[in-house]
């Protein structure tokens, strides 16, 4: 069977998986530092005095946390143009798009997994340290800016890493929605040379070695930060 492989059809057709690899990080940066940003203000929200605020926070979180991840693609892309279309009254539902699609479902489910993340880094910083800001005259989100989110996101940094090696690896569900990403490219290059198992053994391949090496860097981080503290 070995025998009957040809590997030379990852070298011509490179230009285009490696188009399809670029969209897949460009992905997953996007939706971390958006999930970042997002989730942070949900960890704020949550750990607010507010109990409405938190309540809602807290439904958000727990809702996106329970629901599978190729659902949620799906409700963004066949659904909100739907919603979109009754709360405007257009006549027709309006084009998202599958990139943006994607672009969109993973910025706001992530933002409910950094929340978590935040939340517990938030909550690692000693009271002492906010009361002796509020002390020296900041208001709560000047000690929040200044002091507390910094030492929060140090602290978990080696965690949010590790969220984003997973969000790599989810972001090839988006392949389902005909976007050309890594996993897209490869399986639609292997449907049309019918080289299945060349282009899908190639997929993990890659996959295997960025994401052993992205876990190597996060144990040398954790090893570094422990010597810090």
């Amino acid at each position: 069977m070995i025998e009957g492989l040809d590997f030379e059809v990852i070298a011509r057709s490179w230009p285009y998986l490696w188009k399809g690899l670029q969209y897949t990080v460009q992905l997953t940066l996007v939706g971390a530092l958006g999930g970042l940003f997002f989730g942070t203000l949900l960890a704020m929200a949550r750990l607010s005095s507010n109990p409405l605020l938190s309540s809602l926070a807290a439904g958000y979180v727990n809702l996106m946390r329970s629901i599978p991840l190729l659902l949620v693609i799906f409700w963004f892309y066949f659904l909100l143009p739907v919603l979109l279309q009754t709360v405007t009254g257009a006549d027709r539902p309006p084009q998202i798009g599958a990139e943006r699609s994607a672009y969109l479902t993973f910025i706001l489910f992530e933002a409910a997994y950094f929340c978590e993340i935040m939340r517990a880094g938030i909550q690692s910083i000693s009271q002492g340290q906010i009361a002796a800001a509020y002390a020296v005259g900041l208001n709560y989100w000047q000690a929040m800016r200044l002091i507390v989110l910094p030492q929060a996101v140090r602290n978990m940094l080696p965690v949010l890493l590790t969220q984003t090696i997973i969000l790599f690896q989810d972001v090839s569900l988006v392949s389902l929605l005909n976007v050309t990403d890594f996993v897209g490219a490869a399986s639609k290059i292997a449907q049309r040379d019918s080289r299945v198992v060349e282009m899908y053994l190639f997929v993990a391949v890659v996959y295997f070695v960025l994401c052993s090496l992205l876990s190597q860097g996060v144990r040398y981080l954790q090893r570094r930060t422990a010597i810090i503290r």
